[in-house]
C-alpha cells in the first residue's frame, strides 16, 4: 500500500498528455509520487511535457485499436505494470454541423478518440491492477455527457457514452479493488477549447476573447476553469484516499450544468 494521499510506486498512463488538462493531471500526479507515461499525438509537445515532470511518453494516434495497445504496452514496457489509466484525450466539437449536415468522417472519428479509446486502454491496462487488487482509472467526459447542444451530436454521444462505459467498467472492476469514476469538467480554457471559442467567433463575428468572456459570465464565479482544478480531482480520485468512491461522475464547472 502506498501513504494515503501519496502515489509512490505507482505507474500512471494520462492520455492527451502533451497539453492543457492532460498535462495538468501529469502534472499532479507526478508531484504525488507517480511514474507517469504521457501519450499523444505531438511528439515535440511529448518531449517536452514529460521532461518537465521526469516522465516517459509514448506518441501514438489512440483512433485505432492498435494504437491504444501500443500506447499500454509501451508504458509497461518503460515503468512497469500500469496502477492508474487516465482516460483524457478527445476531440472537440467545433468541425461539428448540426445533425441534417453532420457528415460520418466526423461521427466516427470523434467516436474513434472519445469513446472506443477509452474502451480499448481500459481493457488493456485493468489487467494489470486486477492483479495487484489496487488501480484507479478516471475517465474525462464532459458537462456535455449530461445535457445536449446543438451541432454537437457527435461530440455529446460519445461524452454520454463514457459515462456509461465508466458505470460499467465501475461494477465489472471493485471487486478487485479498482475503481473507475468519470469527471465532467465544464469551460476550461485550452488549445482545444480555444479552437472551439474561434470557431463560435467566426459564426457569431465577435472575438475569441469576447466569446470567452462570455462564457466566464455565464458562470456565477465570472470566470473559466483553469486546467489544474480538474487535475486536483483527478489527483484526488487516484489516491487512496479515494477508495471509496467508484462509478461517479463528478461535474466541475463551478456549480453551473455546463
Amino acid at each position: 500500500m502506498s501513504t494515503p494521499g501519496r502515489l509512490d510506486g505507482r505507474v500512471a498512463l494520462v492520455t492527451g498528455g502533451g497539453r492543457g488538462i492532460g498535462l495538468a493531471i501529469g502534472q499532479a500526479l507526478a508531484a504525488d509520487g507517480a511514474s507517469v507515461c504521457l501519450v499523444a499525438r505531438s511528439e515535440p509537445e511529448l518531449q517536452a511535457a514529460a521532461a518537465g515532470i521526469g516522465g516517459r511518453y509514448v506518441a501514438v494516434s489512440l483512433a485505432t485499436e492498435d494504437g491504444c495497445i501500443h500506447a499500454v504496452d509501451e508504458t509497461r514496457r518503460q515503468l512497469g505494470p500500469i496502477s492508474i489509466l487516465v482516460n483524457n484525450a478527445g476531440i472537440g466539437s467545433y468541425e461539428e454541423r448540426p445533425i441534417w449536415d453532420q457528415a460520418t468522417t466526423i461521427w466516427r472519428e470523434t467516436m474513434a478518440v472519445n469513446l472506443d479509446a477509452p474502451f480499448w486502454l481500459t481493457r488493456t491496462a485493468v489487467p494489470d491492477m486486477i492483479d495487484a487488487g489496487w488501480g484507479r482509472i478516471v475517465m474525462i467526459s464532459s458537462t456535455a455527457g449530461e445535457v445536449g447542444a446543438p451541432a454537437m451530436s457527435a461530440y455529446c454521444a460519445s461524452k454520454h457514452g463514457v459515462i456509461g462505459l465508466m458505470r460499467s467498467v465501475a461494477a465489472d472492476t471493485i471487486p478487485h479493488g479498482v475503481t473507475c469514476n468519470a469527471i465532467l469538467p465544464g469551460w476550461v480554457r485550452t488549445t482545444m477549447a480555444d479552437a472551439d471559442a474561434a470557431a463560435e467567433a467566426e459564426v457569431t463575428r465577435k472575438t475569441v476573447d469576447e466569446v470567452w468572456q462570455e462564457r466566464a459570465a455565464s458562470y456565477a464565479a465570472n470566470r473559466v476553469l483553469d486546467p489544474s482544478e480538474i487535475a486536483g480531482v483527478v489527483r484526488f480520485l487516484a489516491s487512496d484516499d479515494a477508495s471509496g468512491v467508484n462509478g461517479e461522475a463528478i461535474t466541475v464547472a463551478l456549480g453551473s450544468h455546463w
